[in-house]
């Protein structure tokens, strides 16, 4: 554990501030407050079975001692003086005890008074106490960026605090109008559905209110393979994933590796790309409906079927590198339990990505950069959990949309503004990224030669949309010319339909009446 008052200091022991300055900020990892705090706890509970030894210790002794009494009147070379040295050594082991037994009580203090202040901190958050300094913090971005979108801390305070607001962060990263995500607030409200907004929302919005972009089954169709000059840096996985982006809609990719004679592989996963909503692009802005909601039910399969075309074999190691939308879907194989059986996944690095909700599976670490600037980290609504596995880093550097190009999501969201944050992320001598840098080495090793392999991932087409036929005539039923604009039938067969063109016991004349086709209401969206 970082200690500000090292042992013997004499000043009082505290965690560790997490490292920030101008560039990145810092946030979890082993120097993160939590672990810092578990690591305090550890410590009190081992000084205290110190301190209960050597109070057995100390009741042996006293036992010797009592043992001893009935001959302290023989000669005071073999009685006196050993009782005499005994009860001494008792007193010796009890001072060490009662040591050990305040340092415990120090250190419980310490970790307690930490705890409750951290309890505090989030308390203040989700009683949207610090508005007002979030309020400050927006108008400095939006001063220093001239960029109009709120950022990342503004936008999960809002989205979190609100389910109408989170709503309509949900509405932005989709990219549907603000109609459909109301009716799905709605049927959340009334359904009481707990958890994250978002991802109860985006479920709620594809399963009631736009099933035409619910989630469909995804292939992963093999394409070509290539020998690469590998960085293997946070940086040069972020620039595969600008890569392979480029490379077309549909796009992953599957890197092998060889670090000490064992293999690994890598998956690249683009980020959204838009168009053509619920076609056959799993990276359209309905997978992220599919990532949020649903877990990458579909990509994941995919992902994993793309790793077994590319060689990986059971129990493999994988790393997986996301950027925005495939960020979601990397940390999702984090809990995929298919995917968890099959290979042994030992780090997620993403950028840009909302991954709060997702609590990884026990022994995977990541890596999360996220800008001040860019709103789409903080749209879940939930800031990423302090552990030890977890590190989450804060670039702070103003950035702003080059003159003549498109602003996209915004210039905190571009990705190349990412791959700068990461080369700062390797430079910095923060104990948490240092660790983050071992593990991820550990797996894929320094870089170097390794061979890459690009899949295409397609998404199922639409199931058809079944038209209710008009019924036929029943026996003895006798079809008219068209009487009113609909055939006149006259017979006894079962639903007949009589001489005004009412079906027999239907509605009286004047009713509402529905075409051979059955025709949808007004109100009714026409499938797709």
């Amino acid at each position: 554990m970082a200690e500000a008052a090292p042992g013997g200091s004499g000043g009082q022991l505290r965690p560790a501030e997490p490292a920030s300055n101008s560039v990145l900020s810092v946030r979890g990892g082993v120097g993160g407050i939590s672990f810092q705090l578990e690591e305090l706890d550890m410590g009190a509970r081992e000084l205290e079975t110190l301190a209960g030894d050597l109070a057995a210790v100390e009741l042996g002794i006293y036992s010797v001692w009592e043992s001893l009494g009935s001959y302290q009147r023989d000669d005071p070379a073999s009685g006196a003086e050993a009782l005499t040295a005994v009860w001494d050594g008792r007193h010796s082991v009890a001072a060490v005890r009662d040591e050990l037994e305040r340092l415990a009580g120090d250190v419980r203090a310490c970790q307690l008074g930490y705890s409750a202040a951290e309890m505090a901190s989030m308390l203040k958050t989700q009683l949207n106490l610090d508005s007002p300094w979030l309020a400050v913090r927006q108008f400095i971005d939006l001063g220093l960026s001239g960029d109009g979108r709120p950022n990342r801390d503004t936008t999960e305070a809002i989205a979190s605090s609100d389910r109408l607001a989170a709503g309509i962060a949900l509405a932005a990263v989709l990219g549907v109008r603000l109609s459909p995500l109301d009716a799905a607030v709605k049927m959340v409200l009334a359904s009481g559905m707990a958890g994250s907004s978002v991802p109860a929302l985006a479920r709620m919005l594809l399963d009631r209110v736009l099933p035409e972009l619910r989630p469909r089954p995804v292939r992963a169709l093999k394409e070509d393979s290539a020998d690469i000059a590998l960085d293997a840096s946070p940086a040069g996985l972020l620039a595969r994933a600008g890569e392979v982006e480029e490379a077309g809609p549909g796009q992953i990719e599957v890197i092998q590796t060889t670090t000490g004679g064992r293999d690994a592989f890598i998956v690249i996963i683009p980020g959204t790309q838009p168009g053509n909503t619920g076609g056959p692009n799993p990276f359209d802005e309905a997978g992220i409906g599919e990532a949020f909601g649903y877990g990458s039910e579909y990509t994941a399969g995919a992902i994993r079927a793309a790793l077994h075309e590319a060689g990986a074999e059971a129990g493999d190691q994988v790393v997986a590198v996301g950027y925005s939308q495939g960020g979601i879907h990397a940390m999702n194989l984090s809990q995929d339990k298919a995917f968890l059986a099959e290979y042994n996944l030992r780090y997620v690095l993403t950028a840009g990505s909302p991954v709060g909700a997702i609590n990884p599976a026990p022994g995977v670490s990541s890596l999360h950069l996220e800008h001040r600037q860019d709103w789409v980290p903080g749209s879940e609504g939930l800031p990423n959990p302090d552990t030890r596995d977890r590190v989450t880093v804060t670039l702070n550097g103003v950035v702003r949309t080059p003159p003549g190009e498109d602003a996209g999501l915004g210039p905190g969201h571009r990705l190349t503004n990412y791959e700068a944050g990461a080369r700062a992320v390797a430079a910095s001598p923060d104990p948490s990224l240092v660790a983050s840098a071992v593990v991820l080495a550990g797996v894929v090793g320094a870089g170097g030669t390794a061979k890459a392999t690009r899949f295409q991932l397609v998404r199922a087409p639409k199931p058809p949309v079944s038209v209710v036929q008009p019924p036929l005539p029943g026996p003895g039923r006798i079809i008219f010319p068209v009487v009113g604009g609909r055939p006149a039938v006259v017979g006894g067969g079962p639903g007949g339909v009589v001489s005004g063109g009412q079906p027999a016991g239907g509605p009286p004349a004047g009713g509402p009446s529905v075409s051979g086709g059955g025709r949808r209401e007004a109100d009714q969206p026409q499938g797709k």
